[in-house]
């Protein structure tokens, strides 16, 4: 996956960071106070259903940069932690 991307898994948690750029940039930028587009950077964690997982944070009131993209690789969807950072859920496909 390249140079710039890591997976470090413990138990049954999975997490990949990435300092490359998204296929989908978009979902994780945001418009700065100089009207240019900052991509944040965030963390992404596996997940083994993603459609489950967003209803429960959905309930819990978190709110989604985007709704689930599906594409070769799996699924994924950006998530807002309490502190407006980007976190990417991701199942990957099976």
């Amino acid at each position: 996956m390249g140079p710039a991307f890591a997976i470090v898994s413990r138990d049954d948690l999975t997490t990949l960071a990435s300092a490359g750029r998204r296929a989908r940039p978009r979902d994780r930028c945001r418009r700065t106070a100089a009207r240019a587009w900052r991509l944040d950077t965030g963390s992404s964690f596996e997940v083994d259903d993603l459609p489950a997982k967003v209803a429960e944070l959905r309930q819990a009131g978190l709110s989604f940069r985007n709704e689930i993209v599906t594409g070769p690789g799996g699924k994924q969807i950006v998530v807002e932690d309490s502190d407006g950072n980007p976190v990417e859920l991701f199942e990957a496909a099976r």
